[in-house]
């Protein structure tokens, strides 16, 4: 199995587009089992440096969960499981889409709420942003492929902004 390095790059005004393009198929196909569908993820934060993928949560009632996945297998999706998180559930798009990771959501999901708020903070907060896009490139060089390793050298980061969310979105959701 090969490794993918961690390629972090400076923000791309063209990502808020991209996501709508692919919003937009996706809306079409879940209609109204969609309740609204997110651009979350460093893309959607303008000015932040980011690996150029577009994460998108899909909001959908937690009893509507398998019918947006049949829906979405509909338009070439697949299931790729919960990833460990109960109420996410995963999609690999159809080839030939830009890159981007889908994940459908229940409303009451923890993970959606953490999701919205570290997006919604860093939008709110550009010096807090600019910080996170420094950490995650030198990251990105201290660690290569080592997508774990990444992951797991984010996370004091991204927890405590989340916790500082207790003040900032505890009104948002």
């Amino acid at each position: 199995m090969s490794k993918i390095p961690v390629i972090i790059v400076d923000y791309d005004p063209a990502w808020p587009g991209l996501f709508n393009t692919l919003k937009s198929s996706v809306e079409m196909s879940l209609g109204e089992v969609a309740l609204s569908i997110e651009h979350v993820g460093s893309t959607s934060v303008p000015g932040l440096a980011a690996k150029p993928i577009i994460d998108m949560d899909v909001i959908v009632r937690a009893e509507d969960l398998g019918k947006a996945t049949a829906l979405l297998a509909n338009i070439g999706y697949v299931h790729d499981g919960d990833g460990g998180i109960p109420g996410r559930e995963r999609f690999r798009p159809p080839t030939g889409l830009p890159k981007h990771h889908l994940y459908v959501c229940a409303a009451d999901n923890p993970e959606l709420k953490h999701h919205l708020q570290f997006r919604d903070y860093l939008r709110a907060h550009p010096d807090a942003a600019a910080e996170y896009g420094l950490l995650k490139k030198h990251l990105a060089a201290v660690y290569g492929d080592d997508r774990e390793g990444y992951s797991v050298a984010k996370t004091e980061f991204i927890t405590t902004i989340l916790s500082r969310c207790s003040y900032f979105c505890g009104a948002l959701l």
